[in-house]
């Protein structure tokens, strides 16, 4: 008895141990992320821009609302991920919700404060309401599901237009990652087993997937003028794009493997390349493959 009693105590102190050295990681890893994307934004949105007092700024009717799609995108993300990260961790299901899955729109609320400060932006109203509509999706299905059966995705393709209008559609690649809007399609990924009896035999990681994005964006509301080296007028037409696809949920794939399970979880937030169908101009069209 004294024997077995010894061994669960010291099962007990490593699982504590284990725990407190994960919250650490957690702690860290996430300090370091904060601070380099805080780094990065600095780089992409703000040095061009001088800071002033704070304002308010209506931004709704530009870009097409791809950009409030990033946003309500970023903090569904957000919130999906950490709270998987607290679980972990070791926390409390409370602290994993109420914590973790708040920690995204508490950052994207920062980082509207600074635009508020920013000459080149202000506080967006917009923006808020998308960020908490993220973080709404995310917690409202662990609530009512504890699962995620809609999920947020995205994909990026070049677009070839940031050469037209490199300060606002960006110059680098990861700049226009983050800022050409015409290159970003934003998904609602619906996992129809999940609605289904257990015993169905429909895939279990099998996806129907709507998409939405836009072209022919060289400036936020309109175009600005843009001419060729040989003085001739470039005219790029605006649209909106709707897309059919089908999707894969990589966290539903079984896999004894945890690292393999974390893998999947984090690229999970990509669409993953499929046919697809898409609806722009009142014209249908087809792709093979679509990202």
């Amino acid at each position: 008895m004294c024997a077995a009693h010894w061994q669960t105590s010291l099962a007990q102190d490593s699982l504590v141990t284990n725990t407190q050295q994960r919250k650490w990681i957690l702690g860290g890893s996430s300090a370091l992320l904060t601070s380099g994307s805080l780094v990065y934004l600095h780089q992409a949105w703000y040095k061009n821009y001088n800071t002033g007092a704070f304002h308010f700024f209506n931004d709704n009717a530009e870009w097409y609302g791809i950009d409030k799609l990033g946003h309500t995108f970023t903090t569904y993300q957000t919130a999906r991920l950490m709270r998987g990260a607290f679980e972990w961790a070791g926390f409390k299901r409370q602290q994993q919700l109420w914590i973790g899955g708040t920690l995204g729109l508490g950052y994207m609320t920062a980082i509207e404060i600074m635009d508020g400060y920013s000459q080149g932006w202000g506080f967006s109203w917009g923006d808020m309401g998308a960020n908490v509509l993220g973080t709404g999706v995310a917690l409202t299905q662990e609530l009512v599901w504890h699962e995620q059966r809609l999920q947020l995705k995205f994909s990026y393709s070049p677009s070839g237009l940031a050469a037209y209008n490199p300060r606002l559609l960006g110059r680098s690649f990861t700049e226009q990652i983050l800022k050409d809007y015409n290159g970003q399609t934003y998904w609602l990924s619906i996992n129809l087993a999940a609605f289904m009896r257990q015993q169905s035999r429909f895939p279990k990681w099998l996806n129907v997937a709507f998409g939405y994005g836009a072209q022919g964006m060289i400036g936020a509301f309109s175009n600005p003028p843009v001419n060729t080296t040989d003085g001739r007028s470039l005219v790029f037409e605006r649209r909106q794009q709707y897309y059919l696809s089908l999707d894969i949920d990589l966290t539903r794939i079984k896999t004894k493997s945890a690292f393999l399970k974390r893998c999947f979880s984090i690229i999970g937030l990509l669409k993953i390349p499929t046919p697809t169908i898409e609806f722009s101009k009142g014209k249908w069209y087809g792709h093979a493959l679509y990202f």
